[in-house]
């Protein structure tokens, strides 16, 4: 379920404001952490799967005056790329270093937007990054939980960036 007019109210800003401050940070990391300056922002649509092929989701937790998780679905193609460019070495199979990475850049993303919840976000705490990975999968939130979604696209593929919040 999208985010409730409440819960955007109390954060004080709109789905929108929340949307464009999500997605440039999405885009600073990516530039600075991957070197990657091609991130494209792709507007909603309603088509966004939580069902994956040959993909990898890296998630972490968020826990504290806001509980939730951020979580970034790559397809395996991508994410091999995105690691190769972080080592600076070419990686041709999904591996530790591949989950190590993916998991770094998700804890990033979720660094970055416990900013916009709370006054610096001190009040929020992170959890160890968890990597999911497999050829056919679902990712499912149990309970009443708020969702924003956030799909990027490269020149080479497209990856999504979701932020789910407890009630």
């Amino acid at each position: 379920m999208p985010l409730r007019a409440e819960t955007v109210e109390a954060l004080n800003t709109t789905e929108e404001q929340l949307t464009k401050v999500l997605t440039k940070d999405v885009q600073e990391i990516f530039s600075s952490m991957v070197g990657v300056e091609d991130i494209m922002y792709l507007p909603p649509q309603m088509d966004l799967t939580s069902h994956f092929t040959n993909c990898l989701t890296a998630m972490v937790g968020l826990a504290g005056s806001h509980s939730g998780l951020v979580s970034i679905h790559v397809p395996w193609p991508l994410a091999l790329s995105f690691t190769s460019l972080m080592l600076g070495m070419e990686v041709t199979e999904i591996d530790d270093d591949v989950n190590d990475a993916m998991g770094e850049i998700a804890n990033m993303i979720a660094g970055s937007f416990k900013q916009h919840f709370s006054k610096g976000g001190k009040d929020i705490q992170l959890s160890t990054p968890s990597v999911v990975n497999g050829s056919d999968y679902t990712v499912t939130s149990a309970g009443d939980v708020e969702n924003i979604t956030l799909k990027f696209a490269t020149d080479q593929e497209w990856f999504m960036v979701s932020l789910s919040l407890e009630d």
